[in-house]
């Protein structure tokens, strides 16, 4: 499973560790990846993703998982994402129609 957010692509950074005496190392910074399950109000059902803690606040922020999908970028969501974006779309479009 790699280290990326699956709602905002988050994931590892790389850079220095630097010392007093200025001697650099490598080091990985990692995303802060949590284990959530959301609640899709359009298809009914609970969403388990594996989402960074800011991702969690935008989600929130935004008014919930269906409001943060249809606002996303295509590109940064995962394949899981992508599609559930879909179904939603979907669902909501029968619901309007």
């Amino acid at each position: 499973m790699s280290r990326a957010c699956e709602l905002t692509g988050k994931a590892v950074l790389t850079g220095n560790n630097v010392s007093h005496a200025n001697n650099k190392t490598r080091r990985r910074f990692l995303p802060n990846l949590v284990n959530v399950t959301l609640i899709s109000e359009a298809l009914n059902q609970n969403v388990r993703l594996r989402i960074s803690a800011n991702a969690l606040r935008s989600v929130e922020h935004r008014g919930g998982l269906d409001a943060f999908l249809a606002k996303a970028n295509e590109k940064e969501l995962s394949q899981r994402a992508r599609l559930l974006k879909k179904q939603i779309a979907k669902k909501v479009a029968e619901q309007a129609a």
